[in-house]
């Protein structure tokens, strides 16, 4: 694995790369989790989420015994309490890597790929392959969408003074089409549906979307949006509890989906229909 310290100085993101069809796990290029918060003198270990990062792969293919390729789905989950992501151009180059590899069954392949995945991310990595006749069903976030609110947009880099919160306690859940953000490294687009669940003084509905849609032109890693937007909905709207749950179009047929929360739990990996 590469050196984390260097943050992107050298990721294959945005560089030239050879297509590797042998299995390499020095492919991945982990990337650690405190150093967007460390820039802005925030100890990343103090902040009150846990979660997780479900990766959904759509190009997971390696050889059999007798040359024969296999092709599956795979869902991987990395713990937002693990010490680095990876980044996800280099996920991707790694999986390419088991295009022309043989494998003695899918049981090595999953170990092979939980012992790489775990060592770069520094956490322990859940592997799920799924066969391609299984049915995927497209689902839809639980609560109101925020889209069709009539409102004035003047802000395209994060604005979070417009979120507010005020009156009686609610529960309630809320969800927008309207997140995206660009990477951090080829400002590429990466578009999203993001969910807010909370228990609290009442969100200010036209403030939240207002600062949603302000991430338009903001350059960063999809983890990183997501543990901004909790961390600014906690500490201007002050909810007693708060998940915030992003699904991001796939890119380079990876899609990657963070999960933050106050709460404890087991986040459902549910297809949107853009995914």
């Amino acid at each position: 694995m590469k050196n984390t310290e260097s943050g992107l100085e050298h990721a294959p993101l945005g560089a030239d790369t050879e297509y590797v069809n042998q299995y390499d796990a020095s492919l991945l290029y982990p990337i650690a989790r405190h150093l967007n918060w460390q820039a802005q003198g925030v100890d990343r270990t103090s902040l009150p989420f846990n979660g997780t990062d479900i990766w959904n792969a759509y190009e997971v293919s390696w050889l059999n015994n007798k040359g024969k390729p296999v092709v599956r789905l795979a869902e991987f989950r990395i713990p937002a309490s693990s010490t680095n992501i990876i980044e996800s151009k280099s996920f991707k180059l790694y999986l390419n890597s088991f295009n022309l590899t043989r494998f003695a069954s899918e049981d090595e392949v999953v170990q092979q790929m939980v012992t790489d995945l775990s060592a770069a991310a520094e956490g322990q990595v859940e592997v799920i392959l799924t066969n391609l006749d299984s049915k995927a069903d497209i689902r839809q976030f639980s609560g109101e969408c925020l889209d069709e609110l009539d409102i004035e947009i003047a802000d395209y880099t994060p604005t979070p003074e417009r979120l507010s919160a005020s009156g009686d306690k609610v529960d309630e859940a809320l969800y927008s089409h309207l997140l995206k953000s660009n990477c951090p490294v080829t400002g590429q687009p990466d578009w999203a549906s993001i969910s807010i669940e909370y228990s609290g003084a009442a969100i200010d509905r036209a403030g939240l979307l207002q600062y949603l849609i302000s991430y338009r032109e903001h350059g960063d890693f999809h983890e990183q949006c997501v543990e901004s937007i909790f961390m600014d909905i906690w500490s201007r709207c002050k909810p007693t509890e708060l998940t915030v749950y992003a699904r991001y179009l796939r890119r380079g047929g990876l899609d990657i989906n963070p999960y933050r929360s106050s709460l404890q739990g087991r986040p459902d990996n549910l297809r949107l229909s853009r995914q």
